[in-house]
């Protein structure tokens, strides 16, 4: 599964995209939040689904699949997910002056996956040009590419050495960042004072280098190694993320200064709100 956020006119839509049926699944409340006025999504969802089934209707509109997704607290939380297809019946569904629009957008988002599964530079290009508005330099997009490659690298390994995703993709993970910097991803987070957004996103330079440097070591000692199955590739995780740690160690004692930052890339007020709300 590849999870991400996706942006309608200020609102944010978590998603996931499930290679097996070629589909992205839509979170149900938050597209009744982009579309109503309802101080409670939920509820509304609720209800709307209760008068749906009453009315007859398809058991794949009212019977969504339920995904563990990133709440506003930041923890993960079952949600109501639903695919295109289905989405669009709900939406068509919930009175509002915005459901035209939220159809073409959520048309053209299902488009461009395609696209990109067909032309994966496509992806590439996108993310860039995104980055590129929102106000990061070139040298930080490319930073930021790069890592992102060696991520994919180093899951693709994971993925063929019987590492199951998600639940052991993130404790993996964990256990990398905890050896280079001292602090789990959701430690981390709570240091920037981020919530649902992207961690990697609001690295500076350094925090991005040295990210990259724990999974590239944990992708070659992984290798090396031969590593099978959680347990071998969970003590690989460490040893590659304590690789990181002890040159970041070594530039702290050089500097003076920590490579750990309660900041965020983009320093102004301004900048940091329009991330926030995924403008």
């Amino acid at each position: 599964m590849e999870t991400a956020i996706a942006v309608f006119r200020g609102s944010q839509i978590r998603r996931h995209w499930d290679d097996n049926r070629h589909s992205w699944f839509f979170s149900v409340v938050d597209v009744i939040a982009a579309l109503t006025d309802s101080e409670n999504p939920a509820v509304y969802w609720r209800v709307l689904k209760k008068r749906l089934k009453d009315e007859g209707a398809d058991q794949t509109v009212t019977k969504c699949n339920a995904f563990k997704m990133p709440a506003a607290d930041g923890k993960m939380r079952l949600t109501d997910m639903a695919d295109t297809e289905a989405m669009f019946r709900i939406i068509q569904s919930i009175p509002s002056p915005k459901a035209e629009p939220f159809k073409r957008w959520l048309a053209k988002v299902g488009y461009e996956r395609v696209q990109e599964i067909e032309d994966p530079e496509l992806a590439t290009k996108r993310t860039r040009t995104l980055y590129k508005a929102k106000g990061y330099s070139d040298n930080w997009i490319e930073k930021r590419m790069r890592g992102i490659a060696v991520r994919e690298e180093l899951t693709e390994e994971w993925k063929k050495r019987s590492v199951k995703e998600d639940a052991e993709y993130a404790i993996l993970t964990a256990e990398i960042s905890k050896a280079t910097f001292g602090l789990t991803p959701s430690q981390y987070k709570r240091l920037k004072g981020l919530k649902r957004e992207n961690l990697r996103d609001h690295f500076n330079d350094l925090e991005l280098i040295f990210s990259m440097l724990g999974e590239a070591a944990t992708t070659e000692i992984t290798r090396n190694r031969n590593a099978r199955g959680f347990i071998e590739n969970k003590q690989v995780a460490v040893e590659g993320g304590e690789v990181a740690g002890k040159a970041r160690k070594d530039l702290e004692s050089r500097t003076g200064k920590r490579v750990v930052s309660k900041q965020n890339y983009l320093q102004t007020p301004q900048d940091r709100k329009l991330l926030k709300e995924g403008k």
